[in-house]
């Protein structure tokens, strides 16, 4: 009987010490897992950055595409026309605002093109640096 009782206060101090140390895993693992949480949240920061950063560029990228676009637009128009020569007439387009210069044959040239620029959609504004020739 002694020797099961002896068994018995064995199994207890063993579980004893078996729940202790689980709780200090415990204790380790809590930090473990705020560790964790914080290293996700910096991660989530670090991802809403970028994906600001990225949208920021995706948006400058649309402007200079559209501003492409514009360009491209209003030099088919040019060329299009009977009256006008796309060679006499330079076309940019920086935000929107578009700017026409060149020297063209007549007053009536430069009516034409500045009716075409202010025809195509997206365009902010005209500047007009267009010239006769002999004027």
């Amino acid at each position: 009987m002694n020797l099961s009782r002896t068994g018995f206060f064995i199994v207890v101090l063993l579980s004893f010490f078996l729940g202790l140390s689980g709780c200090e895993q415990k204790g380790t693992a809590e930090k473990a897992g705020e560790k964790i949480d914080q290293a996700a949240e910096k991660v989530g920061e670090k991802i809403a950055g970028a994906q600001g950063a990225i949208s920021d560029k995706a948006e400058k990228t649309g402007i200079y595409m559209n501003d492409a676009a514009i360009t491209a637009k209003i030099k088919a128009d040019i060329l299009s026309d009977p009256l006008l020569k796309v060679s006499q007439i330079n076309v940019t387009t920086t935000n929107g605002v578009v700017k026409l210069s060149g020297t063209v044959d007549s007053q009536q040239s430069i009516d034409r093109a500045m009716e075409i620029t202010q025809s195509v959609e997206d365009v902010k504004s005209v500047e007009n640096s267009l010239a006769v020739k002999g004027s």
